[in-house]
Formats: C-alpha cells, structure tokens, sequence
C-alpha cells in the first residue's frame, strides 16, 4: 500500500476583522447626533465619538458609510461650538428676562 505521511496543520491565524461595524455605528451616531446638536456638551461629547468610530472605520468595506459618519460628525461639533456660544453669550438675558416677568405678575 501507498501511505501517505502524516503532516500536522498548523492553526491558521484568523483574518483580521472588517471594522464595518465602526463605519455604521458612526454614521448611526452623527444622525442621531445631528437631531440633538442643540444640546450643548452632549453633542460636542457624541460629535468626537462619532469622528473617531468614522476615521477607525475609514479601513473597512464601508468606506462610503464611514465618510458620512465623519461629515456629520464634524458638522455636529461645529453645531454644538455655536450653540454653546449662543447660549452662553443670550443666558445673562434670558434670566434676566425670567427675572423680570415674575416679578410683573
């Protein structure tokens, strides 16, 4: 008879994962983040979040998703630049104005 010799496999090292996940978890955050930019901290916080799952999504399959994801993301950190501005700058007013009428009624 003809044996053939035993030869071991090696495990084979497991291919290195497709961050698509990080492209749609991205863009799923500068949606939902673009809805609530009016609030200031929150939306400066989940903006930068959103940047970092966009560029550590940018290497997968879902480049296109991870382009938006980031797009929205900075347009959100800008948003949320200019609504903490606007707040702090119309707040003196406002309470002042709050102030104001209680004391009319």
């Amino acid at each position: 008879m003809n044996e053939v010799p035993y030869t071991p496999v090696e495990p084979v090292a497991p291919a290195p994962g497709d961050k698509k996940g990080l492209a749609i978890a991205s863009l799923v955050i500068g949606i939902v983040n673009l809805c609530t930019s009016f609030v200031p901290v929150c939306g400066g916080i989940m903006a930068i979040v959103g940047l970092v799952l966009g560029i550590l999504g940018l290497k997968s399959s879902q480049r296109t998703l991870a382009i938006i994801g980031i797009v929205l993301a900075a347009l959100t950190l800008i948003l949320s630049i200019v609504m903490t501005i606007v707040y702090i700058t119309a707040a003196p007013d406002i309470l002042q104005q709050m102030d104001l009428n209680q004391y009319m009624q």
